[in-house]
């Protein structure tokens, strides 16, 4: 199995263009070596302010720290936020507006995998995942555009969604819905909010390679995933990052509702 850049990967990111310079972004998940972690640094890398959260304290302080000593801890907020509990949600968007005055863009990271097969899935697994990567994705969702609209709108909001939406794959069928029902809550929210000039937009990664993930599906299973895909092997974390960072610029001015596909998968 690869879990490190493979043969024909990209070396390293693109160097940043300040495609998000003066925007405060707020991201969740945002801790660690996984999605989140590379959006948070290709997020600082284009410019923008960022308040990080997760909702792993220790591992959040870690990161912060990091970026923050790259960065500059101007640049840099964090505060704890477990996406299923609606008072920490406000408090990361309250707290981001009282730190930077305001908020641009939230990018919802936040989601919860595990493999089960529906026949032996118990009902208390199935509602873990859809309230932490689905629910969770509203409350955050919510209240970030609560604040765009009462900013005066403008702004975006970027979710982070799976190509198990659209896919079927053995024991993800908790994990596919909640993805699928994020993708359907970005299409459906970007129609709420469009009055506002507010756009969402969603990414829908198939495989981006990182610990975590070698951690809750087997190495079986990730070697098959990479042989699907046309360029015989995982994206970078960055990679997809590069895209969430697209959706939250002033080049996507003319995209909502949309899922867009960071994937070399074919059938």
């Amino acid at each position: 199995m690869t879990t490190g850049a493979p043969p024909g990967a990209p070396a390293a990111p693109p160097p940043g263009r300040d495609l998000l310079a003066g925007k405060i972004v707020v991201l969740t998940a945002a801790a660690g070596t996984g999605i989140g972690g590379a959006a948070a640094r290709r997020c600082l890398e284009e410019g923008a302010s960022l308040a990080l959260s997760d909702a792993h304290a220790t591992r959040l302080a870690a990161s912060h720290a990091e970026l923050a000593g790259r960065y500059g801890a101007d640049r840099v907020w964090s505060l704890p936020c477990d996406v299923t509990s609606e008072e920490q949600v406000q408090a990361l968007i309250g707290g981001t507006v009282q730190r930077y005055g305001r908020i641009d863009v939230m990018i919802n990271n936040a989601g919860l995998g595990g493999t089960a097969s529906v026949l032996e899935m118990t009902d208390e697994q199935w509602s873990r995942v859809l309230d932490v990567t689905l629910t969770g994705t509203l409350r955050c969702t919510r209240a970030a555009l609560r604040q765009l609209v009462a900013q005066g709108g403008g702004g975006a909001v970027v979710n982070n969604a799976s190509v198990l939406g659209w896919r079927a794959q053995p024991g993800q069928a908790h994990y596919a819905a909640a993805k699928a029902g994020v993708m359907a809550l970005t299409r459906c929210a970007a129609m709420d909010v469009a009055e506002h000039g507010i756009r969402v937009n969603a990414v829908s990664p198939s495989l981006a390679m990182h610990p975590f993930l070698a951690k809750v599906m087997s190495e079986d299973v990730l070697d098959e995933l990479v042989t699907k895909e046309a360029f015989g092997r995982s994206a970078e974390p960055w990679e997809v990052a590069n895209v969430m960072v697209f959706l939250a610029s002033d080049y996507a001015s003319y995209l909502t509702g949309e899922v867009i596909s960071v994937s070399s998968q074919h059938p």
